[in-house]
């Protein structure tokens, strides 16, 4: 499956869809809040990927954003774990996973 082809298939078949590295903090973090809400997620953990590096200039040239993790809920870029906490510490996040 082509790049391109596997990241916007996964933003679209996926309520959260969180492109992760495994070893990172941040990843751990946001994974973390996110399970706190009992919603389902997917992550694609790019480093154990060998298309890893392609999946991230990919999501650079979507997003704008080359860091991990890189998160999309109902197709909507949400940006990285500082933006996600931003958006719970409005009350946003309850809605937006509704």
């Amino acid at each position: 499956m082509a790049t391109k082809e596997l990241v916007e298939t996964s933003i679209a078949n996926n309520k959260v869809m969180v492109f992760s590295k495994s070893s990172c903090p941040y990843c751990r973090k946001a994974k973390a809040l996110l399970q706190s809400y009992n919603v389902a997620f997917e992550a694609i953990e790019i480093d154990t990927r060998e298309d890893g590096s392609e999946i991230q200039g990919y999501l650079l040239s979507k997003t704008g954003q080359r860091t991990v993790p890189n998160i999309f809920i109902g197709q909507k870029h949400i940006g990285g774990c500082d933006d996600l906490h931003a958006v719970h510490n409005k009350g946003e996040l309850k809605q937006l996973l509704a």
